[in-house]
């Protein structure tokens, strides 16, 4: 059955992250800049704002060429409420640990959400 809508090709990684976490995945190929100069990847440090983080993660999310948004917990947990708001199947939010500071199962939503689904 043909389709009229338009195809999307959800193929790109997102992140917002740290430095180190930001630069291995550039290395790993996952960069990328459109025409316009907007990147899909946005390096956090300590003076970076939570609004500004805020930004990036409702632009990521609404973006329909990115697959999966991953995102630095620690960083997460300065947008909280933005990051337990959000509900869409694509992209797919994964939080990811960071060099220094290691994976908290209690912290991240997804989980959260998931163990509710199943009852835990």
């Amino acid at each position: 059955m043909a389709s009229n809508a338009p195809k999307v090709d959800r193929n790109l990684l997102a992140v917002i992250g740290d430095e180190d976490t930001v630069t291995g995945l550039l290395l790993a190929g996952i960069g990328q800049v459109d025409e316009r100069q907007g990147k899909n990847f946005l390096i956090v440090d300590t003076k970076t704002q939570a609004s500004t983080i805020e930004e990036a993660f409702k632009r990521y999310t609404e973006r329909k060429d990115i697959a999966i948004l991953l995102i630095n917990q620690h960083i997460a947990e300065k947008i909280r409420p933005t990051v337990e708001k959000y509900e869409q199947a694509f992209p797919a939010l994964l939080e990811i640990p960071s060099k220094d500071h290691p994976y908290d199962p209690a912290k991240d939503s997804v989980l959260k959400r998931v163990q509710k689904l199943f009852g835990e």
